[in-house]
């Protein structure tokens, strides 16, 4: 069994899972909206497989993508070229990225700001987006908090491949750090064909989680100023519950 963070089995399970076509949280239509007036460029990082990326750019915007998981850029390129598109998708890390342009904005969607464990790492991805802003520029993410804390509970997914194939999805969360706030899920992927099993992977996969409040602290300290948080998709909805997503919006001083 391999061990890893996204390679092809979790990205098909993905793609199945949180098709790129029609599928929304409310956020497609969020960041759709608030980068409407952007006349320059914007990056997303953790693009995964294109769900926000294509319909930014169906929308007449200039995006770039860039994600640590080759599989998953993989299955971007193919939905975009599928729908006529070719923007620029480059391999990397929010933490470790250097690229030459400069951006009007860069968002990162659907909470996986929090897949970074390691604060430091956190901190550096906040200095990266900061770097590759222009003057003024916007930082636009999403987040969450982890509220359920059951040790050792496991559930059960599965998703049926378009060869007919069977995947299964065990979840097993494995360690909650309340000290470092970020707890550890475990997710094994086994895909079943005529009742073999024919892959099988292992993925250590992190969550961090922080305070509204503390957050806003972090970012004014990595230099962002004018600093709005909304709750839901719904811009300056003040945050009324713990299980809301939260889109922070900054700018670059």
């Amino acid at each position: 069994m391999k061990a890893a963070y996204r390679s092809e089995l979790a990205a098909e399970v993905y793609d199945i899972g949180i098709p790129v076509v029609g599928h929304s949280f409310g956020d497609v239509e969020f960041y759709r909206d608030r980068l409407a007036d952007c006349r320059g460029r914007i990056l997303e990082p953790a693009v995964g497989n294109g769900r926000i990326l294509i319909p930014l750019l169906e929308a007449g915007l200039v995006v770039d993508g860039l994600d640590s998981s080759p599989e998953m850029l993989a299955r971007c390129r193919k939905h975009c070229s599928e729908r006529g598109l070719d923007p620029t998708l480059r391999e990397g890390g929010m933490e470790s990225f250097s690229l030459p342009e400069r951006y009007e904005a860069v968002i990162v969607p659907a909470g996986s700001f929090l897949l970074l464990e390691d604060r430091r790492d956190s901190l550096e991805a906040l200095r990266r987006f900061r770097e590759h802003l222009v003057p003024g520029g916007r930082l636009i993410l999403d987040l969450e908090l982890r509220t359920d804390f059951c040790l050792d509970h496991v559930s059960t997914r599965t998703f049926t491949t378009s060869e007919g194939d069977l995947i299964t999805l065990e979840s097993k969360l494995f360690e909650v750090n309340f000290l470092d706030q970020y707890a550890v899920v475990f997710l094994k992927y086994e895909k079943w064909r005529d009742g073999k099993l024919t892959e099988a992977e292992l993925h250590r996969f992190p969550l961090r989680w922080y305070g509204i409040e503390e957050f806003k602290l972090i970012l004014e300290s990595e230099g962002f100023s004018e600093i709005t948080v909304s709750a839901e998709y719904e811009h300056r909805k003040a945050p009324s519950s713990a299980d809301q997503t939260f889109t922070f919006e900054a700018h670059r001083v």
